[in-house]
């Protein structure tokens, strides 16, 4: 885990109202979370023809570990190229309504290299529990399983979020147990405890006077909220006791939160 000094718009120099020091997930697994959860990208290859010209595709994957493996006709012209050059890259991008320059993607670049024996075999079963209707021309010999070995990350969060991922934290990196489930919970924050949410913000925060907040995001280390404050929208953090795995588990920190800020501004009235 990471403090995130991303989290503040770039621009603003007010101070954060919540504890800097809060544990956030690390931009290494933030990109692993991203890219275990989507399942095509665009693969980016060396043209043999115009020779050296960049040559984008879309193409489906599956991340086996820390690798993403891919099943590729010898027709194709990517093959074709990682063939005659095995430099390539991998963009996945995170799908969604608004600005897209706002959502996440990461950028894989490495070598791609075919796999036999073992390798293919735990390629085979990575990419198939992914995209299952592929089973039926799986074996087809005019195909093969491809890995990229990859040797550098480009992470980019949204606006103001983003870096060269270390290499040893992205190999590290799990991802996030909680993203599938991130986007129910917050749509249940935000319909049914919106004043739980001012709560936080007014007791276990510097964000005093929030007259409304909504959930903006949920990970295994806490969550995210915008505050409507006396200056206008402003993030904060709140951490959990411990990182959770399931939505009970965050539903049980959520509640206990919440008790403990009802305490707090018990106290201060009283």
């Amino acid at each position: 885990m990471s403090n995130d000094a991303h989290m503040r718009p770039r621009g603003d120099d007010e101070e954060p109202l919540y504890d800097p020091a809060v544990p956030t997930p690390t931009h290494g697994e933030r990109a692993r979370t991203l890219a275990a959860s989507i399942a095509t990208g665009t693969l980016c290859t060396i043209a043999k023809e115009p020779a050296g010209t960049p040559y984008g595709s879309l193409v489906t994957f599956a991340m086996a570990g820390a690798s993403p493996v891919f099943f590729i006709s010898e027709l194709a012209e990517h093959t074709k190229n990682l063939r005659a050059d095995p430099r390539a890259s991998l963009m996945v991008a995170e799908a969604g309504d608004g600005d897209p320059l706002a959502r996440g993607r990461v950028t894989l670049l490495g070598r791609g290299r075919v796999l036999d024996g073992a390798e293919r075999e735990g390629a085979r079963s990575a990419y198939l529990a992914s995209h299952p209707n592929a089973a039926y021309y799986a074996d087809y010999s005019d195909f093969a399983f491809w890995r990229l070995e990859v040797e550098s990350v480009r992470y980019i969060g949204g606006y103001g979020r983003m870096s060269w991922v270390d290499l040893d934290d992205w190999r590290r990196g799990e991802p996030d147990p909680i993203a599938p489930h991130a986007a129910a919970i917050i749509a249940h924050m935000n319909a049914d405890h919106e004043e739980a949410m001012v709560s936080y913000c007014r007791a276990l925060t510097r964000a005093t006077d929030t007259t409304a907040a909504t959930m903006t995001g949920v990970d295994r280390y806490g969550f995210e909220m915008s505050a409507h404050t006396g200056r206008g929208p402003r993030p904060i953090r709140l951490a959990f006791s411990t990182p959770i795995a399931t939505p009970e588990d965050a539903r049980r920190e959520m509640v206990a939160l919440v008790r403990r800020a009802r305490e707090v501004l018990a106290t201060a009235s009283g």
